[in-house]
This record gives C-alpha cells, structure tokens and sequence, in this order.
C-alpha cells in the first residue's frame, strides 16, 4: 500500500518489511529501535528511555506511537501521542490485535514488553527483528554510496596516523589524532571508540587506549578505527611495527593477512556466510594458530558499527548483494602482542567489492 506522504524510498523500505512479515506469518510488527525507524520513516528521534515505537500492520493501518516531548510532525502514520504520565502500555493495547501474535524487534526493554504480555494474556509475541533487519542489511545505492565515502575518509585517516605515529607516543595520544582528522574531514565522529594498542595490549581484542603506555621500539602497533559519515559508519583495522619487525610477527601478520585473502576471494551472491569465516579459520588452523583466534571472523554493519548478522560458522544464511560485512580475522598472543587486519566488504551482483584500500601488508613506522 503506497503512501502519497512517504518518499518512493520510504515506501520501498516498507513494502520489502511488509514482504518479509509476510513470509514470517506476521500482521503486526512492533519497531523500537530508532535507528530502523528512521530507516523506514526518515524521522530519527533519540527516545533516551522512553516508549518510541512504529506499528506496522498487514493492512496498512501503521501506527507510530509517539511522546509530547519530541517534536515531530505530519509522519503519514496514525499518530498516537502521549506523555511521561499516560498509561504508554494501554496505549499500545488499543491498537494492536491482543488476541493474535505481535512480533518484536531487537531492542524493545524489557520494561515495556513484559508488562504488556502480562495484561494481554492471549497475546503471543514472536521474535520479528528479523523482518527489519534483513532488509537494512541488503544496502540501496544510495546507502552504498554513503558507506563507501566513510570509508574513503577512514582509508585518508589510516594513511595519516601511520605518518603520525612516533616512538615515544602514548596510545591515547594516537587514538586522539585519529578522532581529531574524522572532524577534520567531515564526519560526523566515530563509529565505535577507537582502538589502539602497543605491545602486549595487542592481544586484548577491545583494548582501551592508555594515557600513559608510550610506544617502544619493536612493538607492534594495532589500530581498529571507524567514522561516520551522514549517519553511516566506517570500520578497518590495520597493524604496524615501530621501527622494525621481528621474525614471528612478521610470519604471523602474513598468516592473518593471507586468511583475509582466503576469506575475500570466495565472497559472492549466495556462499553461505558460514563458508566464509571457514576459508579464514581453515588457513589459521592449518598454521597452527587456532587456540590464538576464538571469535567470528566478522560483523555486519550500516547505520551501526555492529548491525544484525555476522560472519561466523553458525551463520548458515547466503550472503545477498547489497550486504556490508568485516572480514577481521587475528591472531592473539597473550602477554606478547597481537595481529589483526580488517577490511569492509561489499556484495555485489558479480561477486565483491572492498571498501577498504590501505595495504594489508604489515608496515615499519615511527
């Protein structure tokens, strides 16, 4: 059902959830998450903690459920509007059908599902995050255009600092540089916060930069770094070596490097995901590493550094055109140091796309 109201985008986006509601056996589906709202809406309201949520319905009869405390106006659904102190949940009540089954999305609280199970006692409410997921996770051009541009500027800025880094630097003086030159090229900030670890801190996978642990000679440098541009987000990881490399490291980045490789080169409408992360975990395994690698090899990503969907073995899905997803295999030794290298890929119609440009190969720098 077209809606004179919705731009042809909005109204595309609908039409491809109402189609996956569809093949769910869904007629109600409940949307919270703001960021999926927006996708399907163009209105983006941060809600903090309170009730926000769109109502999409088989027959067309959307609902969007919003508080007096956002302006927003003329959204082309039927509007229900509340305050802090309305009964939010009755609500919700008077229009859904409590008698049948609502799915949720990911990210509606508890304190609001639980106690409308508990007054709609015949209402059966069904995982439907899915309905909304899949389709952000197959990106429009325009989104890849977007993506590809955050990119660019996360590729400008990994060229730089590896120009900036200098023995003798603190980690947090580096991920700081890196934030500065996101603004400086217009992003919007970062996506994730950044990452970076000298030495042994390398092993620790979500390391937080240290203000007082200061480069040395010899080590390696790991760096995981994104940024967003126009609400879409960036993410890459490179490592460097400060002034030299010594054999084991040098022979473990070729290993991580050449399991991203492994991992790209089979990327293409269809592969099961699940046969991606195994061309990467395969290899590692084969160079006797395995016990050093114990997560997915990558996640997807858009709007959120880390969106529904991964690249892991439990994946069974095909990869779609339009998915974004990391390939980000490492290799971690504790109390020594640690690899990783991660680049964005793009499925296209033909088979692939790298959104990242900057050498693989490991660097001297400092």
């Amino acid at each position: 059902m077209m809606n004179e109201k919705f731009t042809a985008k909005q109204n595309e986006r609908i039409a491809r959830v109402m189609e996956k509601m569809k093949e769910n056996g869904l007629e109600q589906l409940l949307i919270s998450d703001p960021k999926s709202i927006a996708f399907l809406t163009g209105i983006f309201v941060d809600p903090y903690e309170r009730l926000w949520a769109l109502l999409l319905k088989s027959n067309g009869e959307h609902v969007f459920f919003m508080n007096t405390l956002f302006f927003v106006s003329e959204t082309g659904y039927k509007e229900v509007w509340f305050t802090d102190m309305d009964d939010q949940i009755g609500l919700i009540m008077e229009n859904i059908d409590k008698e049948g089954t609502l799915g949720i999305d990911k990210t509606w609280a508890a304190r609001f599902l639980i106690p409308l199970q508990e007054r709609c006692p015949n209402l059966k409410t069904v995982w439907g995050s899915n309905c909304v997921d899949d389709v952000r996770a197959e990106k429009d051009e325009e989104e890849i255009a977007l993506m590809k541009k955050a990119s660019e500027i996360n590729d400008l800025v990994m060229e730089r600092v590896a120009e900036y880094i200098k023995e003798g630097m603190t980690e947090r003086q580096v991920a700081d540089f890196i934030d500065a030159e996101y603004l400086k090229e217009g992003a919007s900030g970062n996506s994730f916060p950044t990452i970076v670890c000298f030495g042994e801190n390398a092993a620790d996978q979500h390391h937080e930069p240290s203000e007082t642990r200061t480069l040395k000679a010899g080590e390696c440098i790991l760096i995981d770094m994104g940024c967003v541009w126009k609400g879409y987000c960036s993410d890459m990881t490179r490592t460097f070596y400060c002034k030299s490399v010594d054999e084991e490291q040098a022979k473990i980045h070729d290993i991580v490097r050449t399991a991203v490789l492994k991992a790209e080169e089979v990327i293409k409408p269809g592969i099961p995901v699940c046969d991606i992360d195994k061309q990467a975990r395969d290899y590692i395994d084969e160079m006797g590493y395995t016990k050093y690698w114990g997560v997915r090899l990558g996640h997807f990503i858009g709007q959120d550094d880390h969106e529904f969907g991964d690249v892991s073995p439990i994946n069974h899905n095909p990869a779609a055109v339009g998915n974004i997803f990391s390939i980000e295999p490492g290799i971690y030794i504790e109390g020594k140091y640690g690899v990783r290298v991660e680049d964005l890929v793009l499925v296209t119609e033909d088979g692939h796309e790298l959104l990242n440009h900057v050498e693989k190969k490991y660097r001297i720098v400092g």
